[in-house]
């Protein structure tokens, strides 16, 4: 089976079943009811919530978490990402050092995945362990918004798409055939770029790990706690790491190889297609890339959905659908109208960074300190339990987040990006005028705010779970 394929799959059987589930019982539903709501299913219903928590990917086991993730970022956006840093300027040599520092960072996503197997809950329920029921809702929403935003970028490729293949082709795109891609134009030592400095190049490369190892952090748990709670972290972490990394580079490469041919792009929408590619080609790649950025969606708009349902919302699945989707359609409309799409998704990419690498910092010191020890029925009660603590707040998380985003808008560059903003340290530095090192503030900042306030009283929470 394809990536593409077992992403559909997997995807789909996410969503119906959450429709039928509203309260992702996993384990904890396996071992005590959660809240009355949970208790009215049927026991054959409660056999098949059970069924599919426990081993959705069982007979792949931690390849098919490999094969996920890869079919997820095995999509055009990635090669459309390589194209996008090249606008700033860098070398061929620049760009692919980006690539492969930025793609380091795929093992983000590896340590945000190790919670799901043991905890049997999406990585929102999760983070209800460092900031409880009531402050998580803050960074839920920030991730919903997040969500969103990505989900934007997809039905904002597939609407371009649509354009150009029209504008090329009417309606004879149907009668296209997948083509191979050629190199047959590719000649580097025609490609001429003044390398530009080091603190630009830090901007490329934040850009890259907020599309890449960090930008899919928030996601990681939502699909690994499908995975058997036996499953060893260590292969967990490869799963998620590798699976991310190796298409995310090859892609990327392939997009910046890309650009050297030519700098003017197929289409209004300049979604990264290169004039110079061959016309047998250009038809049978949009078709393609439509049916993948709609799979590719189904990641984004599940985790979205999951994430509301953590808010708190009394919204069931097929209503965060909805709303995601009327969201994404008015946005979409106005930036195809009336906006700069690069200078908007750019934007995107960088303000992203400020909330969720301290989000990021917080959830995997929680897990250190917590030695991976997870009251799995208080992450999904919506009052009381192990995680309520001051009604439902956790202080030392929701000041370590507000602290350390604080801290990541000090070194921030987004001068050329809607809204436009360059932190104070940014041009404090000799050598390194412009540099954006966000990225690393949030999550230094917020693992140690966090650790400061929270280091004795989270384990203790732990070894209560452990006599338990």
């Amino acid at each position: 089976m394809t990536s593409t394929a077992r992403l559909f799959r997997i995807a789909w059987a996410n969503s119906t079943a959450s429709w039928v589930l509203p309260v992702p019982p996993c384990a904890a539903g396996a071992a005590r009811g959660v809240g009355v709501r949970q208790r009215r299913h049927a026991p054959a219903q409660q056999h098949w919530r059970r069924r599919l928590c426990s081993g959705l990917l069982r007979g792949h086991g931690p390849s098919g978490l490999f094969w996920l993730w890869s079919g997820a970022v095995f999509n055009v956006e990635f090669l459309f990402y390589g194209t996008l840093i090249m606008t700033f300027g860098l070398t061929v040599t620049q760009a692919i050092l980006a690539i492969i520092v930025g793609n380091l960072f795929y093992a983000l996503l590896g340590f945000a995945s190790l919670q799901g197997p043991k905890t049997g809950t999406t990585a929102f329920m999760v983070s209800r362990a460092p900031f409880g029921q009531n402050g998580n809702r803050l960074v839920a929403l920030f991730n919903w918004v997040t969500q969103v935003g990505f989900e934007i970028e997809g039905i904002y490729f597939v609407v371009a798409t649509v354009i150009l293949l029209f504008s090329l082709h009417g309606s004879n795109v149907f009668f296209a055939v997948l083509a191979a891609f050629t190199f047959n134009r590719l000649h580097l030592s025609t490609f001429h770029a003044k390398p530009v400095s080091f603190a630009v190049w830090t901007t490329a490369l934040v850009l890259l790990i907020s599309v890449g190892g960090l930008g899919w952090t928030e996601n990681g748990n939502d699909y690994s706690r499908y995975l058997p709670r036996d499953t060893p972290p260590s292969r967990t972490f490869w799963a998620a790491t590798l699976g991310g990394a190796i298409p995310s580079i090859i892609l990327e490469i392939l997009g910046v190889l890309a650009y050297t041919i030519t700098t003017k792009s197929v289409g209004i929408a300049q979604i990264g297609v290169p004039e110079s590619f061959p016309s047998w080609f250009v038809t049978p790649f949009l078709i393609f890339a439509i049916f993948q950025l709609l799979a590719i969606n189904t990641i984004d708009m599940y985790s979205s959905g999951v994430t509301l349902q953590a808010l708190g919302l009394p919204i069931k699945r097929w209503g965060t659908v909805i709303l995601d989707t009327v969201v994404c359609a008015v946005v979409t409309g106005i930036i195809l109208f009336h906006g700069n799409f690069y200078a908007d998704f750019s934007g995107f990419l960088l303000y992203i960074v400020v909330w969720l690498a301290p989000w990021f910092g917080i959830l995997i010191t929680d897990h250190l300190l917590r030695r991976g020890h997870y009251d799995s029925v208080s992450l999904q009660s919506a009052r009381g339990g192990l995680y309520w603590r001051n009604a439902g707040v956790h202080w030392p998380a929701v000041i370590a987040q507000v602290v350390s985003m604080v801290a990541a808008l000090m070194w921030i560059n987004a001068a050329f990006d809607v809204p436009s903003y360059t932190g104070p340290i940014s041009n404090h530095f000799p050598g390194l005028h412009g540099g954006d090192f966000s990225w690393a503030l949030g999550i230094v900042v917020g693992a140690g705010v966090y650790w400061a306030l929270a280091g004795r009283g989270v384990p203790r929470e732990a070894a209560h779970i452990a006599a338990t």
